[in-house]
């Protein structure tokens, strides 16, 4: 390590190897190092200002040293979380603290020293910074943030480049909140919020990670939240607005609440059953899955602007004559001499064969979201046809599709199949019917369909039986 403690005179001192030998380092002007103030900052809210002594020549490098501090690098307590345990454990290790457990006293212990010190501009990088998590010589608790760009030289010569905790956009108390949130969530999470370091800024900028709450499952929810605001906090257009001094308030508060807890680790998750634990599992499956494809489109539009515009155009052309087209089948659709369970059954047909059209017209009312999708697949249908010259259909029915044999994979398959209907209240007579409808939804690329029940209310209106009302179950 580039920053560490070694004997100076016969003492221990704080140590930065800067790789440079004289020359070197009189050209690059870093005996100004000298004068860059660090600062050591108390748990009694005391703070000292921390310069170097001196400077030495160790074969033939030089290294900078000064004032000896009692603690250890805070990006050396962060990586222990991830070392396995090798052998059997001392019962001295049984009674110490988890990695864990010290991470996070030591993270509470940075937060502390960072508001306090406020607006005084110090080193982000945990590298960069000592932490005293037991009794010595300076009290437990105390923080040593080391010379900003000292440290900076001595992390790169160590081949730390990249600060996996720190965006360059951020500055100040936000810049410190982002940091607290990144190293909170890799602790409790087991890995980093911006694993992909050839996009890693990119992500930050874009708010791009998964968030706390489907990669920790049970997590607090209030530590979640306060987490999440923290990674968003460089994003532009973020939906969360709240200021980095609030969300390292926040963050000290829960952490010191559990300080007392045999386990402050457990102490922050909720045991939370295994039917939550699928669901969440599935959630975290479709949300990485939904953003890989809403990242990749952007990041491809931003970069194929001009080909979009035009191709753009030709999209708005043909919406607007499909719009004049629907307009005029509109018109003319309706359910008229249907009985209502042949109004239901008409409905997931048409949903089947993507006739956005006909299901309008058996809605009066009730929620339009199936209509949506299947708009979407038939514009999206027929604009791949007019760019693939095919005549063909490119969505099939999946009722079509399983009646044939349903071999998987089926990539342009869609719709309902297996459906039951079972009418649950009401009568003809009573122009009010309730039906229980279960099925399996398919969609394109999935081979593992989505099971469904819609209780649907359906009342006759002009003497035709409309749907009111579907209430929907993902089982």
């Amino acid at each position: 390590m580039n920053i560490h403690v070694c004997d100076v005179e016969g003492k221990p001192s704080i140590c930065f190897d800067t790789g440079l030998d004289p020359r070197s380092f009189a050209r690059t002007k870093m005996s100004q190092s000298l004068i860059e103030p660090g600062y050591i900052v108390y748990p009694d809210g005391s703070k000292k200002v921390w310069k170097s002594s001196g400077v030495n020549d160790i074969n033939g490098f030089m290294r900078v040293w000064g004032q000896h501090f009692e603690g250890e690098r805070l990006d050396k307590v962060l990586e222990k979380i991830d070392s396995p345990q090798q052998g059997p454990m001392s019962l001295a290790q049984l009674k110490a603290e988890t990695p864990a457990q010290a991470a996070l006293k030591a993270v509470a212990f940075w937060i502390r020293a960072k508001l306090l010190l406020g607006d005084v501009d110090s080193t982000l990088h945990p590298g960069a910074v000592f932490i005293n998590n037991s009794e010595g010589d300076d009290p437990q608790g105390s923080v040593f943030f080391t010379p900003m760009n000292l440290a900076q030289r001595c992390l790169l010569v160590e081949g730390d480049d990249l600060n996996r905790f720190s965006c360059p956009d951020l500055y100040g108390i936000d810049a410190s909140a982002f940091c607290a949130g990144a190293m909170l969530y890799k602790i409790l999470t087991k890995s980093y919020p911006f694993p992909d370091e050839d996009v890693i800024f990119q992500d930050m900028r874009e708010g791009v990670f998964l968030p706390p709450r489907l990669a920790a499952p049970g997590l607090d929810e209030k530590l979640s939240e306060l987490i999440q605001s923290a990674l968003m906090l460089p994003v532009e257009n973020k939906k969360i607005h709240i200021s980095g001094t609030d969300v390292l308030s926040g963050l000290l508060k829960i952490l010191t609440e559990k300080e007392n807890e045999k386990d402050s680790v457990s102490s922050l998750f909720k045991k939370i059953p295994g039917e939550e634990i699928n669901r969440l599992e599935k959630e975290r499956g479709r949300f990485l899955l939904l953003q890989k494809i809403f990242v990749k489109t952007r990041r491809f539009a931003v970069q194929n602007k001009p080909a979009l515009w035009g191709a753009a155009g030709i999209l708005l052309f043909i919406i607007f004559v499909f719009a004049s087209m629907s307009k005029n089948r509109n018109e003319r659709l309706t359910t008229e001499g249907m009985a209502s369970d042949q109004v239901v059954y008409a409905y997931y047909d048409a949903f089947s064969s993507l006739d956005h059209i006909f299901m309008e017209a058996c809605i009066l009312g009730a929620d339009k979201s199936d209509i949506n999708v299947a708009a979407s697949y038939y514009a999206v249908s027929k604009v791949r046809q007019s760019y693939e010259y095919s005549t063909g259909p490119l969505v099939i029915s999946a009722r079509f599709w399983k009646e044939n044999g349903g071999e998987l994979p089926a990539p342009n398959v869609f719709g309902v199949t297996d459906m039951t209907i079972e009418r649950l209240e009401g009568r003809e007579d009573d122009n009010f019917i309730v039906y229980r409808v279960s099925y399996l939804l398919w969609f394109p690329n999935e081979d593992i369909p989505s099971s469904r029940t819609d209780v649907l209310t359906l009342k006759r209106h002009r003497k035709n039986w409309r749907i009111t009302e579907i209430n929907r179950t993902l089982n």
